[in-house]
């Protein structure tokens, strides 16, 4: 058989699974615009599965780190019994910011897959990259570009409806 196709079909399906993954970080993310919250939603993958979902909830529950990142991270760690979540990869609609990158660093995460990429406030990848600073103990990759298109659509119709609601007042 030759090489480079079965390279070509491993690579197929690891992006299906990028893909699979990431469309469950979606899931999540309408559940908190559902409750107004930022369309933000994070899934933990270890082995093939899913341990720990989280979406945004910081107006929900009154409290600023409560950024679907950290939830999907709190949730795992609960479910796999430790806070060191090595092995297990983050799957995340758009970058997170230095606190949810710091939080993918201290949690020893492999790998954090992004939607969608802020250039605004991302701290993996655009305004800074805390997971791969070599400065850190641990690093964790970055991939980026994970249904881009679908992540950031999310977000783009959640603001616009924002501004047209605040227009309309």
């Amino acid at each position: 058989m030759d090489n480079t196709r079965e390279n070509r079909t491993v690579s197929t399906a690891k992006r299906e699974d990028e893909e699979r993954f990431m469309r469950e970080a979606l899931r999540e993310a309408r559940k908190a615009a559902s409750l107004g919250e930022v369309p933000i939603g994070a899934v933990v993958v270890k082995d093939g599965a899913v341990v720990g979902r989280g979406h945004n909830l910081t107006v929900t529950r009154k409290d600023p780190t409560a950024h679907a990142e950290t939830v999907a991270i709190r949730n795992a760690a609960k479910k796999l019994g430790g806070w060191r979540l090595s092995g297990c990869d983050l799957y995340v609609t758009a970058e997170p910011c230095p606190m949810c990158a710091g939080a993918i660093v201290l949690a020893r995460l492999r790998t954090v897959f992004i939607g969608a990429m802020d250039p605004k406030a991302g701290a993996c990848g655009s305004l800074m990259d805390i997971p791969e600073d070599p400065r850190l103990n641990h690093n964790s990759g970055v991939v980026t570009g994970v249904l881009e298109d679908e992540c950031r659509a999310l977000l783009k119709s959640f603001f616009r409806n924002l501004r047209d609601a605040s227009d309309a007042e």
